[in-house]
């Protein structure tokens, strides 16, 4: 049977105070203070999709929400000043990596910087007097850091279109790009619009280029050996032991090399990722499991080796 309204308000107050008892920090909130943003969630990302949906699924996407992210953004609209404060102190790594990820220089990327923190606090007042800031429209789907850096990415986008209208020019600005390359079947026939989240895009495409370069970085650290030996056994189709052959080592050294590639690539990727881009280990942990196998890199190419190892060739 349909959810009614009221049943739909009541599963809100109730999934409210179960994200409050699971916050490490309730900022002094009630549960009064998310229902309104838990509420246009759920009418945002599950029922306009699913009209059908039942009590078990209203709970279990409340469930699913960002208990400490979403707590601390109320509280910065609210007007709490210590909220607003941590806001900046945690994620100003994360918005100045974004702001030169999607910059053609360091000026431009300290431009937009400030101007996110104004676009997220909010210079217009709302009817009620509160900050008309994009932080209403945070809805503890996905991390904090993963939509900061889809709001940096908008905007950027958003000022390079004004610019370019302005200027009359027809340059394809790769931020564009962002936005086009949306999932394979997002428009389809028989798909409802409402299933197709530009917000969640964007974070995804920023993340997965952060990720590459990332990647990159690390793998051309890597010695000649080391590539080739990548390269020989993930993109020329060899056995192991052909590999090792070719390179003149026993089958089973391959193998403990291999082993010793994944880990030290996984660990500089993710030491980037958090020193230099300020993404938090959770995401980290997520972008290798999801992320990274829509790659658009063209890893075999990184691969190639500076010199030929011992003469050696791939045939392939």
């Amino acid at each position: 049977m349909k959810l009614s309204e009221r049943d739909i308000e009541k599963l809100t107050r109730e999934g409210a105070a179960r994200l409050l008892a699971r916050a490490d920090d309730r900022r002094s909130l009630k549960a009064e203070a998310l229902t309104g943003r838990i509420h246009k969630s759920i009418d945002k990302y599950l029922l306009r999709t699913n009209d059908e949906a039942t009590a078990k699924d209203v709970a279990e996407f409340i469930d699913g929400l960002q208990a400490d992210d979403l707590c601390l953004i109320v509280s910065c609209e609210a007007g709490d000043q210590n909220a607003w404060t941590e806001l900046v102190e945690r994620f100003s790594s994360t918005v100045r990596s974004a702001a030169r990820s999607a910059s053609s220089n360091e000026d431009a990327a300290e431009d937009l910087t400030q101007s996110i923190w104004a676009e997220l606090h909010g210079l217009r007042r709302r009817a009620d007097g509160g900050p008309a800031g994009k932080l209403s429209y945070y809805s503890g789907r996905g991390s904090l850091a993963g939509w900061l850096r889809a709001v940096v990415a908008q905007l950027a986008i958003d000022e390079h279109r004004k610019r370019s209208r302005l200027v009359q020019t027809e340059e394809d600005n790769e931020l564009d790009r962002l936005v086009k390359d949306a999932p394979e079947g997002a428009f389809s026939v028989g798909t409802s619009a409402a299933m197709y989240d530009p917000e969640e895009t964007i974070a995804r495409n920023v993340a997965g280029s952060e990720l590459q370069d990332a990647l990159a970085c690390s793998i051309k650290e890597l010695s000649d050996e080391d590539r080739l030996l990548v390269k020989l056994y993930y993109f020329d189709d060899l056995r192991l032991r052909e590999a090792a052959a070719l390179m003149g080592v026993h089958e089973a050294t391959a193998s403990r090399r291999l082993t010793r590639i994944h880990t030290e690539l996984r660990r500089k990727v993710s030491a980037i990722l958090i020193e230099q881009r300020g993404w938090t280990a959770a995401e980290t942990e997520r972008a290798f499991a999801e992320v990274a196998i829509n790659l658009q890199t063209d890893v075999e190419s990184m691969l190639q080796p500076v010199s030929i190892v011992k003469g050696i060739k791939s045939e392939r």
